[in-house]
């Protein structure tokens, strides 16, 4: 079989589409590199729902413990401290058996015992606390004087949220929340090693990158593969927040301009 036939075979075989049995011989590296390549795309999909529907629900946790009103205050606090003080593999395994008793009570609840959307509803529910409490952080230093002159200005309300204080908010916040991100799209590879099984053997890189430790004895090749594409995952990141970093700061001067770097440090 050459490589262009594995990848027809087992590109998408993490989605369902494709050979439906893993290989049980003759592991070459190509076989490695597609399949581990086909589990990513779970990565890919849990990283990017959490963390776009998440940003929303950080920014109004920020908003709430920055609030007056004390119940939108102390329920924005007690989510970002269960949230940040559990491990998420706990969070994941208590999450899949809560959906799973809720099944038994109603039919309603089956996909949420599925990864796709149980596990997502975690990750997502995770990174709104981590970055609720990064917003909440930048929220507290936004300069008084920007403030004061929005009220000079007349600005208040949703102007003044929406022209002076969202912007500002997440312009302080934006290099910790490239942070939050990478940590984000790592920790989906905890999804198919906690509660949630992986349907007919379609999980995510790790999941393969396992198979192919336990088939080969030998963890030296799919786990520096997995690395790899941790890593190009990674510079996409980098790059796509970068981005939206340099569109913050559009305003300031070029010399005073916040910006997104990675270092390559051979020595610590």
């Amino acid at each position: 079989m050459s490589c262009w036939d594995t990848l027809m075979d087992y590109g998408l075989r993490s989605i369902g589409i494709g050979e439906r049995l893993l290989p049980r011989d003759d592991f070459t590296l190509c076989k490695q590199v597609v399949l581990i390549g086909s589990g990513m795309i779970w990565n890919v999909y849990f990283g990017t729902l959490a963390l776009l529907s998440g940003f929303f629900l950080a920014t109004a946790v920020a908003l709430g413990k920055g609030a007056a009103n004390p119940v939108a205050r102390k329920a924005s606090e007690w989510f970002i401290f269960v949230f940040r003080g559990s491990p998420l593999f706990i969070q994941f395994f208590f999450a899949y058996f809560a959906f799973l008793s809720l099944k038994s009570v109603s039919p309603v609840f089956d996909a949420f015992t599925a990864a796709w959307l149980g596990a997502l509803i975690v990750l997502f529910l995770n990174t709104s606390a981590y970055s609720g409490e990064i917003f909440y952080g930048a929220l507290l230093s936004i300069p008084k004087g920007d403030m004061e002159a929005a009220d000079a200005y007349g600005f208040s309300g949703w102007k003044k949220f929406r022209k002076i204080t969202w912007p500002t908010m997440l312009r302080l916040a934006w290099p910790a929340y490239t942070n939050e991100a990478i940590f984000l799209f790592h920790a989906t590879t905890l999804v198919f090693f906690s509660g949630f099984p992986a349907w007919q053997q379609r999980g995510d890189a790790l999941y393969y990158a396992s198979y192919f430790a336990d088939k080969t004895f030998n963890p030296f090749v799919p786990y520096p593969i997995l690395a790899g594409y941790f890593i190009l995952v990674t510079l996409v990141i980098i790059g796509l927040f970068g981005l939206i970093n340099r569109r913050l700061n559009r305003h300031l001067p070029q010399d005073v301009r916040g910006r997104l770097k990675m270092r390559m440090n051979l020595i610590r």
